[in-house]
């Protein structure tokens, strides 16, 4: 019998595949060792192959409202995390 991977989303909390959830993606402009919190923004990565720090996070807006109201992403990727890229990340959920 072959692995299923399986993660925990940052919003409900619940256990799924991992190929069911979509990864959010932390991209960064600034890769010196002493600027580390410096976040150039966040992606949506639906292959799982990105580079970079990922969160898992189940394919619908209500997860990424309970995520933003509980501060997961922030948590997840050490960094604060302004509105607008909640709003962004929430545009790109419901698009696809």
């Amino acid at each position: 019998m072959k692995h299923v991977p399986e993660r925990s989303c940052i919003g409900c909390g619940e256990k799924k595949e991992k190929s069911s959830l979509i990864r959010i993606v932390r991209i960064r402009e600034n890769t010196s060792a002493n600027d580390t919190r410096d976040a150039a923004g966040f992606m949506l990565d639906r292959t799982g192959r990105m580079n970079g720090r990922g969160a898992y996070l189940c394919d619908n807006a209500e997860c990424l409202a309970l995520a933003a109201k509980r501060h997961s992403l922030e948590r997840s990727f050490h960094c604060r995390i302004s509105p607008e890229i909640y709003e962004a990340l929430t545009e790109a959920v419901r698009k696809t």
